[in-house]
């Protein structure tokens, strides 16, 4: 209770650094901070943790060219890791979980549509980071259509919070707002394209991610 006190008085009594600020204490530590920063993103989001906090956060520590780099980089990384783990040490433990519901659907259709599957569920918010990782570490899919399709799939998603994250410091130009938007437009597009052009046995992938009823 002494300790919750003093954490609370502390929060109140200390001053609070601007964004500017903790942006110059980052980069005052130097090129260790860009590698320590990808290296505990990609470990910890191995597990499902959410990764927007860590995106968004890369765009305020590290600007936008840098905080996309570290973004993308360190997604994809933790893909693989994760891929690696579930395929490699615990595949039969975690199958068990995906035969069912949607779950049961998206590894089908993973194992039908490839890369292209991967890079349309991973613009899809409703689909958990993690859950795609693990479900396609289970599927047929190989790691070169995994990675090509999450490095494809993160990219409008991943720019558009760093630079929201950027965007916190006030120094966010017009320019790299537009190409948030155009990032965001290909990504509207790849679902559009994928909704047209439905695999052979499965559907789309708005008819994959419906719940069934009863």
């Amino acid at each position: 209770m002494i300790l919750l006190a003093a954490l609370v008085a502390a929060a109140l009594l200390l001053p609070v650094p601007d964004p500017v600020q903790i942006r110059s204490w980052v980069r005052s530590a130097g090129p260790a901070a860009p590698l320590v920063f990808l290296l505990g993103h990609a470990v910890v989001t191995v597990a499902p943790v959410p990764r927007t906090v860590f995106t968004l956060a890369a765009g305020l520590l590290f600007g936008p060219f840098t905080g996309v780099a570290l973004s993308l980089g360190a997604t994809t990384l933790s893909a693989v890791l994760a891929f690696g783990l579930v395929r490699g040490v615990g595949r039969e433990m975690v199958a068990p979980f995906l035969d069912r519901g949607v779950l049961q659907r998206i590894n089908a259709r993973l194992g039908t549509r490839g890369w292209a599957a991967v890079a349309a569920l991973r613009m899809i918010p409703p689909v958990p980071f993690s859950a795609l990782n693990y479900c396609s570490a289970v599927s047929s899919i190989s790691l070169r259509h995994f990675v090509a399709g999450t490095a494809l799939g993160i990219v409008p998603g991943s720019v558009a919070v760093v630079l929201l994250g950027d965007a916190l410091t006030g120094t966010t130009s017009p320019s790299l707002l537009m190409v948030s938007v155009l990032c965001a437009v290909v990504g509207v597009a790849g679902l559009v394209l994928d909704a047209r052009v439905p695999s052979r046995s499965n559907g789309s992938l708005f008819t994959l991610l419906r719940w069934p009823r009863g």
